[in-house]
């Protein structure tokens, strides 16, 4: 599917790529482009036979934010028409989030502003050598927290490194990003996507229903209030996962060394 700003193929099986097609900004993000990014989402929720969701940028650069020929209309706007444009730009990012499948940022260059929020929402990130991030809302007058960036990055790489991150923003490459935990993994430009089906794949071997508990018990735990509080829901989760097709079968293909076969049930 081909729809304007944003390119979405099937290069391997279960594996849905989207990539945002405007190499002349950098692919920075029109208004428009928030919009697509729901639907993206929606469709693939909703897609049996998508397991794994990566987003890349084509050209040099990943994302650097949103558009500024988009951007000159914001001071403008009224302080409920932002209010509304906010919460739909925000939608757009937490999207990816939100998705109960796994999605796989391959970073290939700039993510700017609300280009390292999609960065963030993913749940993984593979960088390119030159891959740069920034937030830098706070270099434009604004604050450093925009579309969900200043509670996913204090989850991801701690609150003083977000702190530092988000109230210098100041932009740093992807061998910092690395060491911080912010990139999973530095991989050469030509094998970016590569690798990141390659990840997709494996990940996208195990069952539909096992992956889906998986991440959401993740980002339940995360803010988990105790120890108790996680376990009471790993249990909750192992109990539900143990109903399934998809559990006798692994088992069977286990005991059978074999390949199981899913059917997400």
């Amino acid at each position: 599917m081909t729809s304007g700003d944003v390119v979405v193929e099937v290069p391997r099986p279960g594996v849905v790529l989207a990539t945002l097609n405007r190499p002349e900004r950098y692919n920075a993000l029109t208004f428009a482009m928030f919009h697509a990014f729901v639907a993206l989402c929606e469709r693939v929720e909703r897609d049996p036979e998508a397991r794994v969701l990566i987003v890349t940028g084509a050209g040099r650069g990943f994302c650097s934010g949103l558009d500024l020929d988009d951007a000159e209309q914001l001071p403008t706007m009224s302080a409920p028409e932002m209010l509304a444009g906010q919460e739909r730009w925000a939608a757009g990012i937490v999207a990816f989030r939100r998705l109960t499948k796994p999605v796989i940022a391959a970073v290939n260059g700039p993510a700017a502003g609300a280009g390292m929020g999609l960065a963030l929402a993913a749940d993984i990130r593979l960088a390119t050598p030159a891959a740069r991030f920034n937030a830098a809302f706070v270099r434009i007058g604004l604050t450093g927290g925009d579309v969900g960036v200043s509670w996913l990055l204090p989850r991801i790489v701690g609150l003083g490194r977000a702190s530092e991150i988000l109230l210098t923003g100041r932009l740093f490459d992807a061998e910092w990003a690395e060491r911080i935990g912010l990139v999973n993994q530095i991989v050469e430009p030509e094998g970016l996507v590569e690798a990141a089906c390659d990840l997709a794949v494996e990940i996208a071997s195990n069952s539909p229903f096992g992956t889906r508990l998986t991440k959401q018990v993740l980002q339940a735990n995360v803010d988990a209030p105790s120890l108790d509080a996680a376990i009471e829901l790993e249990n909750r989760n192992q109990v539900l996962a143990t109903r399934t097709d998809d559990m006798a079968e692994a088992l069977a293909a286990f005991r059978g060394k074999r390949t199981p076969v899913w059917t997400g049930r």
